[in-house]
């Protein structure tokens, strides 16, 4: 697993005591220090000129605007949203771009690494990613578990969980890692229950500070619009039943928590860009819609961030950047409103199994309600006759959605084994197909072999027919050598000899 990312020591003691100098990182917006940033004075007049509680309103914003991009990391600390990397045209973004919401204006944070107080500064980069998460336990964290990009990291308590996320090979995962922020190591546990199906591009958020639920995303053949509750107590998972509207099916959206609401805004399926922004009362489960949006607007943009910002006890949702056929690098703003149905402090009292202090908060805001309809129909039981068929109704029901979740979930493992399969099978072809051009090239070259060995041994077939006429010729001369100097020893006939003879 990956370390966390933290911020950077100025300054280490050694073990004899004697501290031991070390490049210090000095973080600047626009060259100026952000200490220098943060005491100007500003305006407080953007935000708080939204009035209307029902519509996105984009922002006129001032500065050097960054790069378009989506699937960023944004967070808010001390009134600047933080925007780190994305992705635009397929490449990787490193920078790191702040929107000051006091006065609307954009800068570029930087660091800067000084060895030395004689040493001039160096510029630092920060490393380039997209499909990353942001979070704030406490400082501003970069997570990242077994090289994943698509997953979920919400910060539940003192501990960040880590789900879901697509890895090495495209593969779509529902594993679970949890961080403990006090001792800064990683864990991997094991649950009950129905666990999500692999996905990527969902949403997750924390509510009483012991349940996660995770909402759509998507998988390589379909997007989901389920909604899914892990009790981080029992670590048990647990799919509620949802009221209200029927959210549609989603990837690549974003939500921001205020209180007991959480907010979705973004992301889209196989068919279009969501246009609607959703919210959830996470004590009953209830969705309802915000506002809608004309469609390819950009808070309806895949891969968009999404966060709060408060200003004179006022909750804006604020939206930057995202595709929709488009990169953006707009801002947009939307004040919300929100009506609690139920005391925030009954989602802490006692219950323990699964998810029963949430159904216990939303039924405690129906009993009277309930007890009125019984008084009603008491005659005849037929309120208690209707429930019994109601109960009996959900029960089938929620029975039948667990062993379809399963069977989808079954599904899916067997179109990755099925994919794995292929994917191996794809590789042993190419690899039979390299051994077979291997053998072609090597029976070529053997024929060429062949080749320049009969060539070799028809020119010793030659040398040979040489050899013997040289050595027939050879033997003629010796024969002539011969004869030549036997006639030379006989005295001749004729000339002097001839008449003294």
């Amino acid at each position: 697993m990956a370390a966390v990312q933290g911020p950077v020591p100025l300054g280490t003691a050694s073990r004899n005591g004697i501290a031991s100098e070390e490049p210090k990182v000095v973080v600047a917006e626009n060259g100026k220090t952000v200490d220098d940033v943060q005491d100007k004075e500003v305006s407080t007049e953007g935000l708080c000129s939204i009035s209307a509680y029902d519509r996105w309103t984009p922002l006129s914003v001032s500065g050097q605007l960054p790069r378009p991009r989506y699937k960023h990391g944004a967070v808010v600390v001390q009134g600047k949203m933080y925007v780190f990397g994305g992705n635009h045209n397929g490449r990787y973004l490193g920078d790191i771009q702040v929107l000051d919401f006091e006065s609307l204006s954009w800068s570029k944070l930087e660091a800067k690494s000084q060895s030395g107080p004689s040493e001039s500064a160096e510029a630092v980069p920060f490393a380039a990613c997209a499909g990353h998460s942001l979070d704030i336990p406490g400082n501003l964290q970069k997570v990242s578990v077994s090289s994943r990009g698509g997953q979920s990291v919400t910060l539940v308590g003192d501990t960040l969980v880590v789900f879901g996320g697509e890895g090495h090979g495209r593969s779509l995962l529902n594993d679970l890692h949890i961080l403990d922020l006090e001792t800064m190591t990683w864990d991997e546990f094991a649950t009950t229950g129905t666990p999500p199906p692999p996905r990527s591009e969902h949403a997750a958020a924390c509510f009483a500070d012991r349940y996660l639920l995770i909402f759509g995303g998507g998988s390589h053949s379909t997007c989901f619009s389920d909604l899914h509750v892990l009790d981080t107590q029992t670590m048990e998972w647990s799919r509620p039943e949802q009221q209200g509207v029927t959210p549609e099916t989603r990837a690549g959206h974003s939500g921001v928590t205020i209180g007991e609401y959480w907010f979705i805004s973004g992301g889209g399926n196989s068919r279009k860009g969501v246009s609607d922004t959703l919210v959830l009362n996470m004590s009953t489960y209830e969705w309802s819609v915000v506002t809608g949006l004309e469609a390819r607007a950009p808070p309806t943009s895949e891969g968009s961030s999404l966060v709060m910002h408060t200003i004179n006890g006022e909750k804006f949702l604020v939206s930057f950047g995202g595709y929709s056929g488009r990169y953006s690098n707009q801002v947009y703003a939307l004040k919300a409103s929100l009506k609690s149905s139920v005391p925030f402090q009954q989602i802490n009292e006692a219950g323990t199994n699964g998810i029963a202090p949430i159904s216990e908060a939303a039924n405690s805001s129906r009993k009277v309600i309930f007890e009125i309809e019984e008084l009603q129909d008491k005659p005849g039981n037929k309120a208690d006759t209707s429930k019994t068929a109601a109960q009996v109704v959900k029960g089938e029901r929620n029975q039948i959605e667990d062993k379809l979740n399963q069977e989808q979930l079954q599904s899916l493992r067997l179109r990755q084994e099925l994919a794995n399969v292929e994917r191996r099978n794809t590789e042993l072809t190419e690899e039979l197909h390299l051994v077979r051009d291997q053998l072609s090239a090597e029976q070529e070259r053997a024929s060429k072999l062949e080749d320049e060995v009969s060539e070799i041994q028809e020119r010793l077939q030659k040398m040979d027919a040489l050899e013997l006429e040289f050595k027939l010729l050879r033997g003629e001369i010796d024969s002539g050598s011969n004869t030549a100097a036997a006639s030379t020893n006989q005295p001749p006939r004729g000339g002097f000899w001839r008449w003294n003879g």
